[in-house]
């Protein structure tokens, strides 16, 4: 089918690169003249809409016999700089078959997608001169094309055919499904499928963590996690590029049972809890810079461990935690109960032993919490307010308190965060997830609601955790300072995320 170029430019007005589209276009109907072009509405995880230029046809596939594949590729307004969002797009005689790279809704994930570049002619995305120029100067790492990414998509389905012929019976069913599925882009929803790798006979019986990154911190975690005993199994995901260096290289030569450590996302299938370690290691110069770097990261993370554990509980310690935790929250469309961030737990841990076996309040301690975002702006708060007679007996209880306080946190300052140590705090917190323990932690969670702060960002606050993650906040003592440092937390949180790039 010819493609109508100037209609086609009219249509796209509002894409940012649109001669760039409209370029690699030619080169798609050049090579697939068969697809046909169309404008739609995409509708995304957190229900926005936009107009999207998309188009479907088949792609030929050898598996045994030839099959003409039918798919469906949504090209974003940010286009060649986003990755194009990929369906299979099934008849009523087809059953989708769920596997590595193909989720029950049919959609397609591949590594081609997960590491999408562009870099044309000193134009990249998003980094610095020297990373451009090392990018143009490698021939091992030509830009991403829609092309490319369908060559891919051709031999992965060549390994694993997608699709599978109904019978009479099944082809009525799936008649009826067709119109569902065909509204579905992203996201959860009610549909029921069986997967062939794995089924469901690691559904509740099953407890298995998976840690994103094989840095000191991820390692670390692993360590914690396996020496804590709760989990099943721990897969160690290795994102990092070449052979296994460091302390993966040790974990492989000195074996631990349980442990798995992997460079495929489909490792981490049916995880309960999936720890999320990594951070970018680019040559960004702004604070700005290095928090898009992580975004840039978690958008190849996110979609495929969400993929793979539908079910999962997210625990975030990548940095800056709060952030972070939201951007997890915002990729993976999970509910906010299920993305949670480390947040100030090992802080909080720290203090009541403090309280308790330094200062010898251990009363005191029982009620104490460290919450807000991570670093020097981190507050102490209560769970419960003073139960004395009159005002100025509650007056001298609270200066009582606070002095106790301020000499405690004096000591929690002297106290760094080492990779070891977090780790510990990690390994807590996954227990009292895959236990179901009920017991409270300080981590961080959406606050929206909580002293009066109105939008979306996830503070340091005490929790009750079980098996589906948060299940009710604790109520915090009434203080206008705390209330006040909180809401600052809150402005500054957001002010850093409205500059971000989802």
């Amino acid at each position: 089918m010819a493609l109508a170029e100037e209609a086609l430019r009219k249509q796209l007005g509002k894409y940012k690169f649109r001669d760039l589209t409209i370029e690699e276009l030619k080169n798609v109907n050049k090579t697939y003249p068969n697809f046909t072009f169309s404008m739609n509405t995409y509708t995304f995880k957190d229900g926005s809409q936009k107009e999207l230029l998309n188009f479907s046809g088949t792609v030929p596939v050898k598996y045994g016999n030839s099959y003409n594949i039918p798919i469906r590729l949504w090209i974003l307004d940010s286009h060649p700089f986003a990755p194009p969002i990929c369906f299979l797009k099934p008849t009523a005689n087809m059953g989708i078959s769920v596997g590595k790279h193909v989720d029950a809704h049919g959609r397609i994930y591949l590594p081609y997608l997960q590491n999408w570049s562009h870099v044309r002619g000193g134009v990249t995305d998003g980094r610095n001169i020297l990373e451009k120029k090392a990018c143009l100067d490698k021939s091992e790492r030509p830009k991403s094309t829609v092309i490319g990414l369908i060559k891919e998509m051709i031999a992965k389905f060549e390994e694993e055919l997608p699709l599978y012929s109904l019978s009479s019976s099944d082809a009525a069913r799936q008649s009826e499904l067709l119109s569902y599925i065909a509204k579905i882009t992203e996201g959860e929803t009610g549909m029921k499928s069986k997967s062939k790798i794995g089924g469901d006979k690691n559904q509740g019986c099953f407890n298995k963590i998976t840690v994103v990154g094989a840095g000191d911190l991820g390692i670390a975690c692993v360590l914690a996690i396996a020496a804590k005993g709760a989990a099943d199994k721990v897969v160690l995901l290795d994102l990092s590029e070449g052979s296994a260096k460091g302390g993966t290289m040790d974990l492989e030569i000195f074996t631990l049972p349980n442990v798995e450590i992997s460079k495929d996302f489909s490792a981490s299938a049916d995880s309960k809890v999936v720890v999320l370690t990594v951070n970018s290691l680019g040559n960004a110069q702004t604070y700005l810079d290095v928090v898009q770097s992580n975004v840039d990261l978690f958008r190849g993370v996110i979609p495929a461990i969400s993929h793979y554990s539908q079910n999962t509980v997210v625990l975030v310690a990548s940095h800056p935690v709060e952030v972070m935790t939201y951007v997890s929250w915002k990729l993976s469309a999970f509910p906010k109960s299920r993305v949670i961030g480390v947040g100030a737990n090992l802080d909080t841990e720290r203090f009541q032993f403090i309280l308790t076996n330094l200062l010898k309040e251990e009363v005191l301690a029982k009620d104490a919490w460290i919450i807000g975002e991570q670093g020097e702006d981190k507050v102490p708060s209560w769970t419960t307010g003073n139960s004395v007679a009159n005002q100025t007996e509650a007056m001298a209880a609270r200066n009582s308190r606070d002095k106790v306080a301020n000499r405690a946190m004096e000591v929690l300052k002297g106290k760094g965060q080492r990779s070891w140590s977090v780790g510990l705090s990690v390994a807590d917190l996954t227990d009292s997830i895959l236990k179901d323990k009920r017991k409270v932690h300080s981590v961080s969670t959406l606050a929206k609601g909580c002293c009066n702060i109105n939008s979306e960002v996830f503070l340091s606050l005490p929790c009750i955790l079980g098996s589906s993650g948060v299940i009710e906040m604790v109520k915090l003592e009434e203080d206008p300072l705390v209330r006040e440092k909180l809401q600052s937390s809150a402005g500054s949180i957001h002010d850093l995320q409205q500059q971000l790039k989802l």
